[in-house]
């Protein structure tokens, strides 16, 4: 049946019974690795590797580092999918079509979502290479009344997003995690806007003056819809450069990679001590 013909369940639902095919394994645990971070998966015990491109109805990643692959195996002995990259609305992606992958790792059975991306600082106390737990964003990205969640796939009973999105005890066992490790690890709030352009000084002031710690271009779509899918949530941002407005320095993609890649060893500390406790 064409594409074009098929309701958005019925899209989830094809894409899921493909992935389901080629494997027996039920995930418990979905990830979804943002820029840069991507290494972790090379930590699973790999059953399966499918490049997105296989799968029906499954965006493309086209953003620097993101390799544009499911991987679905064990760590640590438990079942997870991970996503080797992610979807951007700068990208072109529709919201709804950004987030169908997490609509398809649910339905393959994952109850958590660990998701992970690359964020600029705004809060003066944050390193480059720090890690930031996210218990709260703002949303700059799209507009409410955009259509995120699809009625046929959420459960009934199901929490509207808005509410507590973060799971407590998931931020505490990730504090755990860099408090034994003795790392600089912070907990706070994350704004999202839509990019791509790396942020304006007179931005980068708005942003702290709203609240924010950190600022980025992706996850809150995730967020919201696995919550509304009654899905656990912790969010795990890699801060890649702190921006001082008054003495503003030019940023690379090139640049939040490198320093992505040195959070990496933290985000899979943080990410194999959480399933040790599953």
């Amino acid at each position: 049946m064409p594409s074009d013909t098929l309701s958005y369940s019925q899209k989830v639902s094809e894409a899921a019974a493909f992935v389901r095919e080629q494997t027996p394994t039920i995930p418990r645990v979905a990830i979804i690795l943002g820029t840069g971070l991507g290494n972790l998966a090379t930590h699973i015990s790999p059953e399966l590797t499918l490049p997105y491109a296989e799968i029906p109805h499954f965006p493309q990643s086209t953003a620097l580092s993101h390799h544009g692959q499911l991987v679905i195996g064990t760590l640590e002995d438990v079942p997870v999918i991970a996503m080797q990259g992610r979807f951007h609305l700068y990208e072109g992606y529709p919201v709804m079509e950004a987030v169908l992958p997490v609509y398809v790792m649910q339905q393959l059975g994952a109850e958590i979502l660990v998701v992970s991306n690359a964020s600029g600082g705004v809060n003066p106390k944050y390193n480059g290479g720090d890690i930031m737990i996210m218990n709260s964003h703002i949303n700059l990205m799209f507009r409410k009344h955009q259509a995120l969640a699809n009625d046929e796939l959420i459960p009934p009973g199901s929490e509207q997003p808005g509410t507590l999105l973060y799971d407590r005890e998931l931020i505490e066992l990730a504090l755990r995690t860099g408090r034994k490790e003795d790392w600089a690890i912070h907990e706070g709030c994350y704004v999202s806007l839509t990019g791509p352009n790396y942020e304006t000084r007179s931005e980068y002031r708005m942003v702290r003056a709203i609240g924010g710690d950190v600022v980025g271009m992706s996850t809150v779509p995730e967020v919201l819809t696995a919550h509304s899918l009654n899905m656990r949530v912790l969010a795990l941002s890699a801060v890649t450069n702190v921006a001082k407005p008054d003495a503003l320095t030019e940023t690379s993609a090139e640049e939040v990679v490198d320093i992505a890649r040195l959070a990496e060893p933290k985000l899979t500390a943080i990410v194999t001590d959480l399933l040790k406790t599953l």
